[in-house]
Formats: structure tokens, C-alpha cells, sequence
């Protein structure tokens, strides 16, 4: 049974950081890629980072290219999101994916961004 639970949300000051975790369990984790997806309250569900299967590439959009950092350990079954400079914006529940078009998330882990 594929599991996904992340952990590392919580309250930032705008510039401050987070580093979130995304444990996997339940099928072979170094064999598939990884996203992170976001959602704002009133707004859809948007991507936010994507990591290969080796961890050797990854994908941003422009809006936390240079902020955001994903990186993963296949030996801990873990991916990871570095956040960095955080806006009030970057205010989400943030979640991991299995690839891009799976049925598999996690559950999320809220981001909440202010003064």
C-alpha cells in the first residue's frame, strides 16, 4: 500500500525559511519521480517542484525558481523541499505526489507565511 506523509509545515516570517519532508512507503520509491504540489485556499492545486527517479533533475516554475530547492534520498525513501525567502504567497497546504499523474498523495502539510 503506497503511503506518502510529509511533515515540516508551520509558521514562517516572510524571508524566513522551511525545509519539508515527504517519508514514501508502499512501492519502489527510487524507481519513480517525485513532485510537490501546493494549494492556496480559493485556488487550485498548483506544482511546485519535481525531482527524477535518480534525483538528477528537477523542474521549478517561475514562481519558486531560485527560492525552492527539491532534492531526495532514496536511501530514506524520503523527498525533501528546501524553501527559501518565503513570501506571504508561498502560504499553502503543501503536499507530495508520486510522478505527476499518479492517485497517490500525501496528506499535506500546512505553510503558512507572515508577520
Amino acid at each position: 500500500q503506497v503511503h506518502l506523509v510529509e511533515s515540516g509545515g508551520g509558521l514562517v516570517q516572510p524571508g524566513g525559511s522551511l525545509r519539508l519532508s515527504c517519508a514514501a512507503s508502499g512501492f519502489t520509491f527510487s524507481s519513480y519521480a517525485m513532485t510537490w504540489y501546493r494549494q492556496a485556499p480559493g485556488k487550485e492545486r498548483e506544482l511546485v517542484a519535481a525531482i527524477s527517479s535518480a534525483g538528477s533533475t528537477t523542474n521549478y516554475p517561475d514562481s519558486v525558481k531560485g527560492r525552492f530547492t527539491m532534492s531526495r534520498d532514496n536511501a530514506k525513501n524520503t523527498v525533501y523541499l528546501q524553501m527559501e525567502s518565503l513570501k506571504p504567497e508561498d502560504t499553502a497546504v503543501y503536499y507530495c505526489r508520486r510522478g505527476c499523474y499518479s492517485i497517490y498523495w500525501g496528506q499535506g502539510t500546512q505553510v503558512t507565511v507572515s508577520s
